[in-house]
């Protein structure tokens, strides 16, 4: 099958449309008029839209925008922007089956395993910052009734919130109504790949917000982005993407002492304990860790499994089983489990590593993951096994459906092994061992561990990395309190009474 015998309407892609950005509470082009062509991984080369191609100038004119509407915002009493939030929640929630169509149009995520549950996460992502809107507070000190000594908790300004494409509405949340809650404003720059569904979410947000209080822009990271973090304009700088990227954006915002988060990379450690095997759910829990529901593209993907030698070929076995029964096709498709990869330069990064693995000596391939269709950029998953912790596919992120699998012996080597990379996101580990789950939990070097689950993240727990997965954390009171505000301590000598 080729993609020109493939009719777009026959896999539900819609006619393609401009697709404006918002600054200033209006719907506007580029300075320049320059656009650029979105495509849909689900038929090469298809353009669904097109988006402004942002230079600096648009930058600046965002920038500007949220700098005017800040005073008014931060100046809000918290019930009011926490209303703000929840309206926004509520149309979100309206909305769910347009936003998670346009998900899986512009990213290639399956509309039922993934673009609608994240969908639905960015719902309850405004829903959960609303509620804690008036979490951000300060203290009072005992200093005697000569002092009144207290601390207060402000916003930085304006964030400039730089988006990736594996999961841009998810991300979206971590970022924005974190920022609005606090009473920053924000300018967000969309993924170059999938803009458009951010668009969509900036498209419900101006219904409610004050103009310039939320700037959603597009371009090209190394224009758009790269002015966004160098801009003196721009109080904090919370990127999510490559280790490769963030290292640059923390450099460049450090050049000016912004304040920064970053969310970066991981190539995440799953250790399977014998007495854990015989668990009904282990395996589709290691589905779920394994991310090929989002065709391995994400950052807390299992990718390294370690498997006790003593039910090591056992667990192969039925793993190996249960992906290779995924239904890979056009996510739009209710049927489909994994849909396409995000396009053709991501396509060709992942198949390269599978094919080096493919040609590597003494690697048991235990599920070849190759496609026989070129409609899209499509893979099924790919498991590696009998492999070594020191093999380059063990050590680099491959962003892709393809899981490597390690035998262990010892508890102690496999801690060792699991913390043996440069990377810090998260792990998985499974087994009925309190003592066991809890002390394996808490000497990997990681920021996000699960325990017997393959998924198990909520709204309101703290995500960020070690090492080099990042730096602050996102999606909680803590990340809220730490990432967007800074404190002001106040001290006021009073008049005893006499």
């Amino acid at each position: 099958m080729t993609s020109t015998q493939v009719a777009p309407a026959s896999l539900g892609i819609p006619a393609a449309r401009d697709f404006p950005m918002l600054i200033d509470g209006r719907w506007v082009e580029a300075i320049s008029g320059e656009w650029t062509e979105v495509t849909t991984p689900i038929l090469r080369d298809h353009v669904i839209g097109r988006v402004p191609t942002s230079e600096a100038a648009d930058v600046d004119r965002a920038v500007a925008a949220a700098r005017a509407a800040f005073p008014a915002w931060r100046a809000q009493h918290f019930t009011s922007r926490a209303r703000v939030l929840g309206q926004i929640a509520d149309a979100i929630e309206a909305r769910i089956e347009d936003l998670a169509s346009l998900t899986a149009l512009d990213t290639g995520n399956a509309i039922r395993t993934q673009a609608r549950p994240e969908a639905q996460t960015l719902a309850n992502l405004f829903r959960y910052f609303a509620g804690i809107a008036g979490e951000s507070k300060g203290v009072v000190l005992p200093a005697g009734d000569d002092q009144l000594q207290y601390t207060r908790l402000e916003p930085l300004g304006v964030v400039g919130a730089i988006l990736p494409w594996n999961s841009p509405l998810m991300i979206a949340g971590f970022k924005i109504p974190a920022a609005l809650a606090t009473g920053n404003t924000v300018v967000v720059k969309a993924a170059e790949a999938a803009p458009l569904s951010v668009l969509l979410l900036a498209e419900i947000c101006a219904e409610f917000l004050p103009a310039g209080v939320l700037n959603v822009i597009t371009g090209l990271g190394s224009v758009a982005g790269e002015r966004l973090v160098q801009h003196p304009g721009v109080d904090k700088v919370s990127f999510t993407g490559s280790t490769e990227v963030g290292r640059h954006v923390a450099q460049a915002a450090g050049e000016r002492l912004a304040h920064v988060s970053l969310e970066l990379g991981g190539k995440n450690p799953s250790i399977v304990f014998p007495d854990a095997a015989d668990d009904d759910d282990l395996i589709g829990d290691l589905l779920l860790s394994s991310r090929v529901h989002r065709q391995g593209q994400s950052c807390t993907a299992g990718s390294r499994l370690f498997l006790h030698e003593d039910i090591y070929d056992d667990v192969l076995g039925r793993l190996t089983a249960t992906l290779g029964s995924q239904v890979v096709g056009n996510p739009l498709d209710e049927s489909t489990d994994m849909g396409a990869i995000i396009n053709d330069k991501q396509f060709r990064s992942v198949t390269s590593y599978v094919e080096d693995g493919l040609a590597a000596p003494g690697i048991t391939v235990a599920l070849d993951g190759s496609v026989d269709r070129n409609d899209g950029f499509y893979l099924a998953p790919t498991i590696f096994a009998g492999a070594n912790n020191d093999w380059r596919l063990s050590r680099e992120e491959i962003f892709g459906p393809v899981v490597v699998v390690i035998p262990w012996k010892d508890e102690a080597e496999v801690i060792k092994m699991a913390n043996d990379s440069h990377y810090g996101l998260a792990a998985y580990v499974w087994t009925h061992d309190l003592d066991r789950a809890i002390g394996t939990a808490n000497a990997l070097e990681t920021g996000w561990v699960q325990v017997n689950q393959g998924g198990g993240q909520m709204v309101g727990q703290s995500y960020g990395g070690y090492k080099q997965s990042g730096i602050g954390r996102e999606a909680s009171l803590e990340g809220m309190l730490a990432g967007f505000t800074q404190t002001k301590q106040i001290n006021v000598r009073l008049r005893t009474a006499r």
